[in-house]
């Protein structure tokens, strides 16, 4: 059993994801969106790539959520904040959602056996459920606007890390270096944070309270899964 890791979306060559069991992260903020829409009763989450495919989805049981550069779109119901998607708003709706990278690298990776979401939110819960298939993983971080981001690196080793915590497996050397980078950092988090472009930028636009929920560990249970289109909990 193999884990391997694509730094961001444009790495990604769909071929080399057949037959494997893949996880997407865009812990800032999509993958922490849908585990938490989900969590909070939302019955499936659709991503899609564009603003009018979403529009051309509404109805009266569907909301639109997602952002362009961070920033909520014009017409949408709520934007990529996670702490919009409360149980009271999102239970028992469909979600239509588009962001600029998470939602891109979903769909990129369709072609895999199973693709699951992951975040720091139910890393545990998603690393001990998937182990269980013993297939190889691909870890695919979404990156920001196609190229590394460090937020999604990290995500990763801490993704890894409950991995081997379950069973040891080979990790490429990309792999391994997230691992060693979150077990070096987890105690200080934030302060590792801090180097990385798109968190500087995310609080630039005042999105702080956004960045301490999406770095909580293991609060929430929900393993979601993509299958024929749409996301749904485990």
């Amino acid at each position: 059993m193999k884990i391997e890791l694509y730094p961001d979306v444009s790495s990604v060559n769909e071929e080399n994801l057949k037959d494997k069991i893949v996880v997407v992260i865009d812990v800032l903020r999509a993958t922490s969106v849908i585990t938490t829409a989900l969590y909070n009763g939302c019955l499936e989450v659709i991503p899609v790539l564009e603003i009018n495919e979403a529009l051309a989805l509404r109805n009266n049981n569907t909301i639109l959520g997602g952002e362009r550069r961070g920033l909520k779109i014009e017409g949408f119901d709520f934007s990529n904040s996670p702490l919009e998607y409360t149980k009271d708003k999102i239970e028992g709706k469909r979600l239509v959602f588009t962001t600029t990278n998470g939602t891109r690298a979903i769909i990129k990776s369709r072609y895999s056996d199973k693709i699951f979401i992951g975040s720091m939110l139910n890393a545990k819960f998603l690393a001990e459920y998937i182990v269980k298939f013993g297939k190889d993983i691909s870890i695919v971080c979404a990156g920001t606007n196609g190229i590394f981001s460090m937020d999604d690196f990290l995500c990763a080793g801490k993704i890894v890390y409950e991995i081997n915590k379950v069973k040891e497996v080979d990790m490429t050397d990309f792999s391994a270096l997230a691992y060693l980078t979150y077990i070096k950092n987890k105690d200080n988090i934030l302060e590792y944070l801090r180097y990385a472009s798109h968190y500087r930028y995310m609080l630039a636009i005042g999105l702080e309270q956004d960045i301490k929920y999406c770095f909580q560990e293991d609060i929430l249970d929900t393993i979601p899964i993509y299958k024929d289109g749409k996301i749904r909990r485990i």
